[in-house]
């Protein structure tokens, strides 16, 4: 029941207003989670602005009159001009290919669903990597108090006075809206969305390669191959995790499916919806934005030297509307995100390869991996070969030399202009090697499809009414799913995902359980005192409780949390220690076990607590310790009371 209200989540929205605006087919089937997306990002200020809680009910309002709007919007356009048939009747086939397409799919979903089911092993499994409780405290945010602009958020990110704070919570927006419902809670809801993540990938492929002419059997091959390449979306559940920017990496795809509308404009379908797709990419991260752009300025690159067909005359209202709107949606999102623009560009990773091996990573698909995936990577590369042979989807091939390039580039060297190209990206090779198997799935059906035409024709010889699907059928079953990939490389994908869930681990069993007895002797409006470093940030996730750290990375030099971390076990020795802790409401402090990365340290001012006048121990189990400090009274307490 939850995994389906987070699947009614991601496409109900976006599929009852792209219907309006005049999606069908695979088109909508793609594109509805980013219309979704987008929906959301339009409505955070629009809702925040006018005072309006953010919830269920007034987002499902904001849907109606935004769909009630395309809708209209639509009906006199179609009044006033007549276009020619859209994507969808352009890629209009027997129900057979339909079929297959829909079975390429639904063998792609169950590839990436085994594989991140088995490494997240269940819902309630907490991410142990460093940015999880960012994601997990932000959902639950925004929940309680209602409201998702950014600039409302700053507490969680240890900013509590910066009103121009920015972080973009479209992701976290949409969960947020589920929490309470369906039994479900917030660990379970950031996994099972990046579940949902996983699902939406291989459908936006599919409708790419549809829509854009690919024949069925190459769709549906490119739909399987999406899910069985380790760099997305596997490698982001952990590193990290970064769930946002994965969701628009998901959603590239359903973009560029949308992007077909320029060229055959249906109405007002190509201008709205791919508008409100952007707003939806630059609230989910605002870097998936330079992504989808470079894939335009390539697509009019094809468009300019004849690549792809256009009829200018007819397409260039639809073009200039769509521009125009993409600006006004998009735009919005963006220029929040200039606050911290400094940090983001300013982040440095260490190389990790020689330019060698950065390239033969690149080669065959297989960024960030300790060996080599052939089985899908050999035959996207000739599949991009293909392409280019094929002068289909060349654009998508350029992407290639691009994003590849930029990956080899930022994982082998270190000079100004990779940073400074690469910056967009927090300079992180990781988000960059999720931008290429995209490209090797689109290859990879190019591939299948070519190998079984070929060897339909060669064997044709023998036997005059021999058909190609069958064969290509058998073609994709041994090369993804068969013996040489271990079955779509489920394994390799599987050991990838638990390594964000196996950790080292910051969060334990054991300090679950102390923060669940946290949560039953504490009051509304009470602080805790925590270590940064040991799981404890993720105490308002779990429990909503409110630390005085609440992230890995510590409060900055100079407040009142960074003092505390630091002085806090001289309480007997300096009278601003007990003022500081009274002033914020802090009755308990959490002493946990373990840290997020090896190389973090525990904060010195938690040390001996229990030698330490002052503090009386009043909960241990083996993993985690919690201490009332004595004298303190619980918020809207006097004195003697909350002892």
């Amino acid at each position: 029941m939850g995994f389906l209200l987070v699947l009614l989540a991601f496409w109900l929205p976006g599929a009852v207003f792209g219907a309006a605006a005049g999606l069908r087919g695979w088109t909508l089937a793609a594109g509805a989670p980013l219309l979704t997306f987008g929906i959301v990002a339009l409505g955070i200020p629009v809702l925040g602005g006018l005072g309006i809680r953010w919830d269920v009910v007034s987002v499902a309002g904001w849907t109606a009159v935004l769909t009630v709007v395309a809708f209209a919007l639509g009906l006199v356009v179609r009044r006033i001009r007549r276009d020619a048939p859209g994507p969808e009747a352009a890629a209009k086939g027997k129900a057979g290919e339909h079929l297959l397409i829909g079975a390429g799919v639904l063998a792609g979903m169950a590839v990436g669903a085994v594989a991140t089911l088995r490494g997240i092993r269940t819902p309630g499994n907490v991410n142990q990597d460093f940015d999880a409780p960012f994601h997990a405290n932000l959902v639950r945010w925004i929940a309680e108090h209602g409201d998702a602009r950014p600039a409302t958020v700053g507490t969680i990110a240890n900013l509590p006075d910066e009103h121009h704070y920015f972080y973009p919570d479209t992701y976290h927006a949409l969960l947020a809206l589920l929490v309470g419902h369906g039994g479900l809670d917030v660990v379970s809801i950031v996994n099972l969305a990046s579940l949902a993540v996983v699902l939406a990938f291989p459908l936006g492929v599919a409708a790419l390669c549809r829509v854009w002419g690919m024949p069925a059997i190459g769709a549906a091959a490119a739909a399987v191959a999406a899910s069985c390449f380790t760099a997305f979306p596997y490698d982001l559940m952990w590193h990290g995790p970064v769930w946002p920017y994965a969701a628009g990496v998901a959603l590239v795809p359903a973009l560029l499916t949308l992007g077909r509308l320029l060229l055959v404009p249906r109405g007002i379908a190509g201008p709205v919806t791919i508008a409100v797709g952007v707003a939806g990419l630059a609230g989910l991260h605002t870097s998936v934005v330079f992504v989808a752009l470079v894939y335009f300025v390539l697509l009019l690159g094809a468009l300019v030297v004849k690549l792809e067909v256009i009829d200018w005359r007819a397409a260039w209202p639809s073009i200039a509307a769509t521009a125009v709107l993409a600006v006004l949606f998009g735009l919005p999102q963006v220029l929040p995100s200039l606050y911290n623009a400094g940090g983001v560009t300013s982040a440095e990773w260490p190389t990790v390869a020689s330019v060698t091996e950065a390239v033969g990573q690149t080669v065959t698909f297989s960024p960030m991996a300790g060996f080599p995936q052939w089985w899908i990577g050999v035959p996207a590369l000739i599949g991009v070969v293909l392409l280019v042979r094929h002068r289909r989807l060349v654009w998508i091939a350029a992407g290639y030399v691009v994003f590849g390039g930029l990956y080899a580039a930022t994982a082998s060297l270190d000079n100004r202009l990779v940073s400074l190209v690469s910056g967009p990206f927090y300079n992180d090779y990781y988000r960059i090697a999720a931008l290429l198997p995209l490209i090797g799935a689109v290859a990879f059906g190019e591939f299948a499809f070519s190998a079984a035409t070929w060897s339909a024709a060669r064997l044709r010889k023998w036997s005059p009414k021999l058909r190609a699907a069958p064969l290509v059928a058998l073609t994709v079953l041994a090369l993804v799913i068969g013996a040489g990939s271990r079955g779509g490389y489920v394994g390799l994908n599987t050991v990838h995902v638990n390594v964000g869930y196996r950790g080292f681990p910051a969060l334990s069993d054991g300090e679950r359980t102390a923060l669940g007895w946290l949560g039953q002797h504490t009051v509304p409006g009470e602080r805790v005192m925590n270590d940064r470093a040991d799981g404890s940030v993720w105490m308002y996730a779990l429990e909503g409780l409110r630390p005085v750290e609440w992230t890995f990375y510590g409060a900055d030099p100079g407040t009142d949390a960074a003092y505390l971390s630091v002085f806090l076990n001289d309480l007997d020795r300096y009278p601003k220690v007990r003022r500081t802790l009274t002033a914020l409401g802090v009755r308990y402090v959490f002493v946990g076990s373990g840290t997020a990365t090896p190389n973090l340290r525990n904060s010195v001012g938690l040390a001996g607590l229990d030698r330490t006048p002052g503090f009386r121990q009043v909960f241990r189990n083996a993993d985690a310790a919690v201490y009332r400090i004595e004298g303190a009274v619980a918020p809207g307490s006097g004195p003697g009371d909350g002892q």
